[in-house]
């Protein structure tokens, strides 16, 4: 699908589909500035037909062949009540646009969503909101399909109404190159573990490096042997697929600028090791490696965009499976720290594999360093599926990125990092323990990171109730690919 930005009229606007905005009025339905040029051409024609529109947000109605105006069909979407519109009802109504758009025939469409006063968001947000909003719906993942139930939609290109300033010419590069990074997190995702393996993974990486000239060093397991990554090689043992370390280098920015750094979980498939995992709903534990996902999309976007930035990608990727050789509840082993962990329960693998990625992190100077993991199901008891946690050592560090959610609408939740917490990881027999017992759980594997963290300016996202939907619409979110993207642009000066 392809997007672009003109200036047009309403009333002679030659589309597939014109999509317009209707807002819940006092005394019915209300059209927009657009609609209400639109319905000026059609001599009435839309405002009679308001009767049938509720104005809900997200809500619609289609016309066809309306007499006085060029385009074939008039989508009327519900955006709600005026006063009350903003962010979330802006999005619900791209989103119900998109949803009535894929059941057309129309090949284009063109919106009038650009000028719409989402709250006090600017235009730029629109458009970037618009696209993000129009891509995720038309996403499919077919392709191990040999039936498909459906055609794919016939839209293929997009017209916002709006004169093409730079700002707004900027916005559009940088959401479809975050459409295209998404796509791609969502992709990997939703791949099985038996395709999506740690050599998957850095064969992704490979050609993501190809195709943008990026960087790139891919470590084997004697590697990581040789440099004394104990903890993540521990949690590799009962597989036999081998362990992957990728890293993965993006230099947009000034040469001699410090990096950002993106430390992504990649386990390609979770038993829980030893420490077995309930059968019911394990298959969704190929979605272990979104945080390795997310990474390699948003170094895709940053990358397509041609971003100001330097970024680094690091990604420790492996299986945690059962097995004669795995480690056991009681090992000890040495990371590459040089501190020790007492392993008391093997499915706390992720903080393994990530503790000696982030001591890795270190040797390239980053400015900030940002891990994305699967880490804890107790994150997603305590925030549930709308909010991604946000841990870190640093606050300044911490308002940017709670700033850059909000900006992604893409939207996390700070929690504590305090020194308190840090007691329930002590261990009788080796510098800690790798799991701190059921109070707190988000917050003590967070703790256990930050040992690993203590002179970097860190952040840990926990993405386990945000990645991936479960139930009928199962699936990869391929979040936070846009508020990573948004970060590191705002990082860098660009709001």
């Amino acid at each position: 699908m392809e997007f672009s930005i003109k200036t047009l009229s309403p009333g002679k606007a030659k589309t597939g589909c014109l999509v317009l905005g209707v807002y819940r009025g006092a005394r019915g339905a209300e059209l927009t500035r657009a609609a209400q040029l639109a319905d000026r051409a059609a001599r009435g024609a839309l405002r009679e037909a308001l009767g049938d529109v509720s104005g809900k947000t997200g809500s619609t109605l289609l016309l066809r062949r309306v007499p006085g105006l060029a385009a074939e069909r008039i989508l009327l979407v519900g955006l709600g009540e005026r006063k009350e519109f903003a962010e979330a009802a802006y999005r619900d109504a791209v989103r119900g646009a998109a949803n009535a758009l894929k059941d057309l025939g129309a090949k284009d469409a063109a919106v009038f969503f650009a000028e719409l006063k989402a709250g006090a968001r600017p235009p730029a947000w629109n458009l970037r909101h618009l696209v993000l909003g129009m891509r995720e719906a038309f996403y499919r993942f077919d392709q191990l399909k040999t039936q498909k139930k459906s055609p794919a939609p016939a839209l293929a290109s997009v017209t916002i109404a709006a004169a093409a300033t730079a700002p707004l010419r900027e916005a559009l590069r940088e959401a479809v190159a975050t459409a295209d990074g998404a796509a791609l997190a969502r992709t990997l995702g939703n791949l099985p573990s038996n395709i999506c393996t740690p050599a998957y993974l850095a064969e992704e990486a490979r050609k993501l490096a190809r195709q943008f000239k990026l960087a790139i060093e891919v470590l084997e397991r004697r590697d990581m042997e040789k440099l004394g990554m104990g903890a993540l090689v521990s949690v590799t043992r009962g597989s036999r697929q081998p362990p992957k370390l990728i890293v993965l280098k993006y230099s947009g920015g000034a040469r001699g600028r410090k990096p950002v750094a993106f430390v992504g979980k990649g386990i390609t498939f979770d038993t829980g090791g030893i420490s077995l995992k309930p059968s019911g709903e394990m298959d969704e534990m190929k979605f272990d490696m979104s945080g390795a996902g997310s990474v390699l999309g948003a170094l895709r976007a940053l990358a397509a965009m041609r971003a100001p930035v330097n970024v680094v990608g690091i990604i420790p990727a492996c299986e945690n499976m059962p097995g004669g050789a795995a480690s056991k509840p009681g090992d000890i082993v040495t990371t590459l720290s040089g501190q020790t962990v007492e392993i008391l329960n093997t499915d706390a693998e992720g903080r393994l594999i990530l503790c000696d990625a982030l001591t890795y992190a270190a040797r390239f100077d980053p400015e900030a360093v940002v891990d994305i993991a699967t880490l804890t199901g107790a994150c997603v008891i305590a925030l549930g599926h709308v909010a991604t946690g946000l841990f870190a050592n640093d606050q300044t560090l911490a308002d940017e990125i709670r700033e850059a959610a909000g900006d992604a609408w893409d939207r996390v939740w700070q929690m504590p990092l305090w020194e308190d917490y840090q007691e329930q990881l002590r261990s009788n027999f080796a510098d800690m323990a790798n799991i701190g017992g059921r109070p707190a759980g988000s917050v003590t594997a967070a703790c256990f990171l930050s040992r690993f963290a203590k002179k970097l300016r860190w952040a840990h996202l926990d993405i386990a109730g945000t990645a991936w939907k479960s139930g009928r619409e199962k699936g990869s979110t391929g979040r936070p690919v846009p508020l990573l993207v948004r970060f590191v642009l705002r990082h860098a000066g660009k709001k």
